[in-house]
C-alpha cells in the first residue's frame, strides 16, 4: 500500500501535479515528510498540506474492521481449513472442531499418563470413511518409543466406533491405513520426514503424529548448541510440512523434572528401582514440558496431560481460539473418554504446571495405561 501512486488517490488536480513535478510519486514519498518539508518543497500553505496528507494516509490504511467482523472471519478461514475431531465433545467445542489442518498440535506429560492413547485413536478417526465422520485417508504414525500397539488400536476400535469394526474385514482395513514408522536414531528420522513431504500428497496422508520428539533428541550426544541447532531445523521443516500439506500435524511432548539440586532428566528416563520406573522424585520436583521455549513458541496448541492426586486431566494450555481449560478424563477399553463435557477455566500458573502425583502407572496402574 506504501507503494500507490499519489496521482489514483483522488487529490485535486493542481496539488496531485505539485506532488509529481516534485518526484513525490508514491505514498511512501509523501508520509516521509514533515508537514513544514511539504509546505516549503510544494509552496503551498499548511491547511492544503494537511488536507492532502489525511487523504493519502487514509487511501493507504487498511479498512477498519470490527471485532465480530474479524471473529467470523477466522471462523470461516477455520471452517475452510479443516479439523479432526478427537472424539471427546467438550474439548472438541473448545477447539472449534477438534485438531486443526495446517498447524502443529502438541501432547505434553509424564510417561503413561495418556498420550500415546489419544494419538492412537486419532489415527482410527482420520482413517475413517467420511460417512462415520472420518477423513477416510492414511495415517503415518512415528512411532519412537515403540509405543504402537496394532492390537490396542484394534480393541479401541471396536469399543468405540462398533457400527464400522464389526463390518467384515473393517478392522483389517482400516488397520492397513495406519503406515507406522520405527526410526532408531535422529538422522533415521529426519531421513523420513525428508521424504515424507512427496508422499503426503500422493498416498492422500490425512493425519501425521509423532511420537516423541523428545524420545529422538534425548538419545543424541551433542552438545547443547548443536542440539537446539538441529531442533531448530526440524521445527521449521515440521512447520512448513503441516502447512504445505493442509493435515493436522500431531506430536507428543516429555516433560523434565527441575529438581532443587538443578539436575534435569526426562520422565521416561526416572531410575528403575526394583524393576519399575521410580517417578517419586520428580513428585516433588517442578515439571516442565521438554525441547524448551522455542519449540513451545512453534507449537499452535498445546495440550497437557497431567495426573493430580490420581485425577487425569486434560489441559488446553495454549490455543488461538479457546481459553485455558480442564477436563477431567480416565482410560478405558474404548481409549480416552471425558468425565465431564464442560471444562474448568485455569488461570495463572494453573495453566503450564504439569503435575504427575499419584500418577502410579509404573507401580500397578491401569492395563489401559
Amino acid at each position: 500500500m506504501a507503494n500507490k501512486l499519489i496521482v489514483e488517490m483522488g487529490l485535486h488536480k493542481s496539488i496531485a501535479n505539485k506532488f509529481a513535478a516534485r518526484n513525490i510519486v508514491t505514498a511512501k514519498d509523501a508520509l516521509s515528510m514533515t508537514e513544514f518539508e511539504l509546505m516549503e518543497l510544494l509552496d503551498v500553505g499548511l491547511a492544503e498540506i494537511r488536507s492532502s496528507v489525511a487523504l493519502i494516509s487514509e487511501a493507504v490504511s487498511p479498512p477498519c474492521r470490527s471485532a465480530r467482523f474479524l471473529l467470523q472471519q477466522k471462523l470461516e478461514n477455520e471452517h475452510f481449513s479443516g479439523h479432526l475431531p478427537t472424539r471427546l465433545k467438550g474439548l472438541d467445542e473448545a477447539l472449534c472442531g477438534g485438531i486443526p489442518f495446517g498447524v502443529l498440535t502438541e501432547l505434553v506429560g509424564p510417561s503413561g499418563i495418556g498420550k500415546s492413547q489419544f494419538c492412537m485413536k486419532l489415527a482410527l478417526s482420520a482413517s475413517l470413511p467420511t460417512n462415520y465422520g472420518g477423513l477416510d485417508g492414511q495415517v503415518v504414525y512415528i512411532d519412537v518409543e515403540s509405543k504402537f500397539s496394532s492390537r490396542r488400536m484394534i480393541e479401541i476400535g471396536l469399543k468405540s466406533f462398533p457400527e464400522v469394526f464389526h463390518l467384515k474385514r473393517m478392522a483389517q482395513e482400516m488397520a492397513g491405513r495406519i503406515l507406522v514408522l520405527r526410526p532408531t536414531s535422529l538422522s533415521d528420522f529426519t531421513q523420513s520426514i525428508q521424504e515424507l513431504k512427496v508422499s503426503l500428497l500422493q498416498n492422500q496422508v490425512k493425519l501425521l503424529v509423532i511420537d516423541s520428539m523428545a524420545a529422538l533428541l534425548s538419545g543424541e550426544n551433542e552438545p547443547g548448541a548443536r542440539r537446539q541447532h538441529q531442533l531448530g531445523w526440524h521445527i521449521s521443516f515440521l512447520k512448513s510440512l503441516a502447512e504445505f500439506s493442509r493435515i493436522p500435524v500431531v506430536v507428543t511432548n516429555q516433560v523434565r523434572s527441575q529438581n532443587r539440586d538443578e539436575t534435569s532428566q526426562y520422565s521416561f528416563q526416572a531410575q528403575q528401582v526394583d524393576g519399575f520406573r521410580d517417578l517419586t522424585r520428580t513428585y516433588d520436583a517442578h515439571l516442565v514440558a521438554a525441547l524448551g521455549v522455542n519449540w513451545a513458541h512453534s507449537v499452535t496448541i498445546r495440550l497437557v496431560l497431567e495426573a493430580n492426586s490420581g485425577q487425569r486431566m486434560i489441559k488446553v494450555a495454549k490455543s488461538p481460539m479457546s481459553p485455558p481449560l480442564a477436563f477431567p478424563f480416565h482410560i478405558t477399553s474404548a481409549g480416552i473418554s471425558l468425565l465431564v463435557d464442560e471444562g474448568t477455566e485455569l488461570k495463572g500458573p494453573e495453566i503450564n504446571t504439569i503435575r504427575a502425583q499419584g500418577h502410579d502407572v509404573w507401580k500397578g496402574g491401569s492395563e489401559y495405561d
